[in-house]
């Protein structure tokens, strides 16, 4: 497969949408089968669950660059993380006398999404 960068069409790119259809229609079913049964496990399940996600997509991304990280290292990582974010989620910062809850970043917005 080539880069994206070195097709002739590059960045106007064109599909057809309905031949990914088939697809998409799978993939909402099977992520509501998901959420569906995510809410059936207890707390600590879900936080296992979502440091393994999360492991496992780093993984395979940094694999995909070439460089190979070990799978506790990231999990301890992502724990320390993921524990200093909600810390932080329940006292908001003020300087000033003006909160900073505006002034979150991307990564903290990403990250609540997956809390």
């Amino acid at each position: 497969m080539a880069w994206n960068w070195t097709l002739p069409d590059w960045p106007d790119f064109r599909y057809d949408a309905s031949a990914l259809e088939p697809f998409e229609q799978t993939f909402l079913l099977s992520s509501g089968e998901i959420l569906g049964a995510v809410h059936h496990v207890s707390q600590p399940e879900r936080e296992q669950l979502r440091i393994e996600l999360l492991s496992e997509e780093a993984m395979q991304t940094s694999a995909i660059e070439g460089e190979i990280l070990d799978r506790l290292s990231v999990q301890s990582s992502l724990r320390r993380h993921l524990c200093a974010f909600r810390a932080s989620r329940t006292a908001i910062p003020t300087a000033r006398g003006q909160s900073f809850r505006g002034a979150r970043t991307k990564f903290a917005r990403d990250a609540e999404r997956l809390i």
